[in-house]
């Protein structure tokens, strides 16, 4: 078993930019649309805060007003990115690049192998089967005949115990509210067992088949489906054949709305894991259930919501969990169930070390380490007891993770990736120690051509911050760059590979991701360093890396491209804010943009945990200091933006952006464009079709393009 977590929810000094005559005529052309700016204004905490755009937070779907405005920003966003010279160049490149065969890991279940596999160019990826782990795939779920738009998703996915059954969640138009049904793998038959208002859940079977337990919330509100905030959640049972309504509920919290709650079963099938969180961070209480009592009752394990709990596997009543109880960095701990006492009592396995244990397992007898060494992987084996047993051998400097699988078998399978290496999947067999490759993609372009650096810079108080920096071998000089990050939520930025960025450096560009604070690449402190009061050195940090890009030469004046989605969209959004002289063009996407309303709507209540609580002072104060929407000042010359978002985002409601980007467009900000995508049939990324990729990848990059100099040229 791979340890079980609580389910993430997010849900991201240079002169002023003269323009070029040409780049004046282009602008000459766009007339932005004519948007209402109404007189609302708020008062907190003695200060007066105007929200004119208050209006288009909206749903897009039920108020026709909105709907105009989008209509009428799309028509002047399409026209200009139709005169961008280097689109359909990069469209066509794209479509090569992407056009190779992806795998996912395989599952394991009833001597079965379940998998996800694309051609290259299928919009969804399709779910395949194996009897044997190198038998004959058959295909068990194609997705792409869902809708015409290729828009409608397989989501998440579990067999069960004897590899018979399948639940699996359906995701249409990119939304996080999910559909979950049953299919027959014998067969092909989907069951009549639908259940509704599923989101941010796990799908665990019953140890014997009868059922699966899953998280759910109310239905809301009618026409309120996309904007409502999530509370309620609660876990149920649902037999097999039986209506959603007969459902069991098995734990709710009513007096606490807020609490979210998920839950899996052990792979002995004895026990249920429930955990609970109220936010992002990480931090989580655990109920289990003990599933052979005959009057199975919840008994808190772990309470307060101090510490982080995950299970990583369990002999019997034996228990390991990964912990950042009393270490920041992570460690094991084992704790037995059985024991007669109302807190069964801890025994540290594998202490912390100086590398985050970012993630763990226990496959056949053993526990596998995931760490991470500034930024790398390093996977470390451990006996029972915690006395080290080796490692498992990488063919790189990269990203390995998975390791999933059965506690009494020992077989598993792990991804390993890196800048310039396609993720490849390999088999690795804990008795033996033998790695072999099971699936591994053919790319249309030599990963030998390029180089992979990674440097320290010093941020604003001297912290030395990570960054990759990846370019083809032979670009030397200042050369257009496009610089990355995400600074938040305790998420690392770790090296993968992107085909879409490929096509950005095979162009002579430069590519840039900087492991800001905020993220979880060194642990607790590294998050706690970018969060809340320290919300700053986020943007401080991506700043800094933008000013060394420049001093030693990796780019130069009018070169500097940034992007970043969901946090990092609100990381863009709030440097160009502070640094509008540093960069030539910005790309933000879905991001969270008015930092004082963003608890308001879906699952952003859940982020105050990295953010603050809009309506304690101390956050405001700090809150409305950076937020995007807040604080563009006119009369500075502004890099050329092109904002996205998407009409079923329910992650980060669009109105973030749309009043983001009217905000951008009332003011006089120079004379680069000031546009918005809005995207229809898409949310906050996950389930989006490749066709939708493609394009909206090249506009993007040929928007950057345009603005840091890069002339776009045919690739033989």
């Amino acid at each position: 078993m791979r340890t079980i977590f609580p389910l993430a929810l997010i849900a991201i000094a240079a002169p002023a930019l003269a323009q070029t005559s040409s780049q004046k005529t282009d602008m000459t052309a766009i007339i932005y649309p004519a948007t209402e700016r109404g007189d609302t204004v708020d008062e907190q905490f003695g200060i007066k805060v105007a929200d004119p755009y208050r209006w288009l937070e909206n749903d897009v779907r039920t108020d026709p007003k909105v709907a105009a405005w989008v209509e009428a920003e799309n028509k002047v966003t399409d026209a200009y990115l139709a005169t961008l010279p280097g689109r359909d160049l990069f469209k066509e490149r794209l479509r090569k690049l992407i056009d190779y065969e992806r795998f996912s890991q395989p599952t394991r279940k009833g001597g079965r192998y379940f998998y996800l596999h694309n051609t290259g160019l299928q919009n969804q990826a399709v779910l395949f089967v194996r009897d044997g782990v190198d038998g004959q795939g058959r295909v068990l779920m194609d997705p792409n005949g869902w809708s015409k738009d290729g828009a409608t998703a397989l989501g998440e996915w579990a067999p069960s115990e004897d590899g018979k059954k399948l639940v699996y969640a359906i995701q249409d138009g990119g939304t996080d509210w999910r559909t979950v049904k049953v299919l027959d793998v014998d067969t092909g038959k989907v069951l009549d067992d639908d259940v509704e208002w599923v989101k941010f859940s796990g799908l665990s079977w019953a140890k014997d088949g009868s059922g699966f337990y899953y998280s759910r919330f109310p239905a809301p509100p009618e026409g309120k489906k996309f904007q409502s905030t999530n509370e309620n959640q609660a876990v149920y049972f649902h037999k097999l054949g039986t209506p959603q309504s007969a459902d069991a509920l098995i734990y709710a919290t009513p007096d606490h709305p807020k609490w979210g709650h998920g839950a899996g079963v052990t792979d002995d099938g004895k026990w249920l894991v429930i955990y609970t969180t109220e936010g992002t961070d990480n931090r989580n209480d655990v109920t289990v259930i003990d599933l052979t009592a005959p009057n199975p009752t919840p008994r808190k394990l772990f309470t307060g919501m101090a510490n982080m709990w995950g299970l990583i596997g369990n002999e019997g009543g034996n228990f390991y969990w990964l912990t950042n109880q009393g270490a920041p960095r992570n460690k094991v701990v084992m704790t037995n169930l059985y024991a007669r006492s109302a807190v069964p009592p801890q025994v540290d396995v594998v202490p912390q070390d100086k590398a985050v244990l970012d993630s763990a397992s226990l496959i056949g007898g053993k526990l596998i380490g995931e760490y991470m060494v500034d930024v790398k992987s390093e996977i470390r084996r451990f006996t029972l007891d915690g006395k080290p047993d080796g490692t498992v051998p990488l063919p790189g400097i990269g990203s390995a993770g998975g390791f999933g699988g059965e506690e009494d078998n020992p077989e598993t399978f792990f991804t390993f990736t890196s800048y310039t290496t396609p993720a490849t999947i390999y088999r690795y067999d804990v008795a033996t120690g033998k790695t072999s490759v099971w699936a591994q993609p053919k790319v249309a372009f030599d990963p030998a051509a390029y180089q992979v650096t990674q440097v320290f810079y010093p941020s604003r108080d001297k912290t030395k911050i990570p960054m990759f920096i990846v370019r083809k071998k032979g670009v030397t000089g200042p050369a257009p760059t496009l610089l990355y990050a995400y600074g938040g939520f305790n998420i690392s930025m770790t090296p993968a590979f992107s085909a879409t960025r490929v096509a950005w450096l095979e162009q002579g560009g430069v590519l840039a991701v900087a492991n800001i604070r905020g993220g979880g690449e060194y642990g607790k402190a590294w998050h706690d360093a970018g969060r809340l009061a320290n919300k700053q050195n986020v943007f401080d940090d991506f700043i800094a890396a933008g000013e060394y890009l420049k001093a030693k030469g990796y780019t130069g004046k009018d070169q500097l491209a940034i992007q970043g989605g969901s946090n990092g969209g609100l990381l863009i959004g709030a440097v160009v804010n502070q640094r509008p002289d540093l960069f030539a063009a910005a790309l933000p996407q879905v991001g969270v943009m008015d930092m004082l309303r963003f608890d308001r709507f879906t699952a952003g209540r859940y982020w105050v945990d990295d953010y603050g609580y809009p309506s304690k002072e101390a956050d405001f104060k700090i809150l409305y200091a950076y937020s995007p929407y807040h604080n563009i000042r006119a009369g500075k010359p502004y890099p050329a933006i092109l904002a996205a978002t998407a009409d079923t985002d329910d992650r980060v409601v669009p109105g973030h952006t749309f009043k983001y980007t009217a905000m951008l467009q009332s003011m006089d900000l120079g004379p680069k464009p000031r546009l918005v995508r809005i995207e229809t049939r898409a949310g906050h990324g996950s389930g989006k079709p490749t066709d939708k990729i493609i394009d909206e990848t090249a506009v993007d990059w040929a928007f950057i393009a345009k603005w840091t100099g890069m002339t776009v040229k045919p690739i033989e």
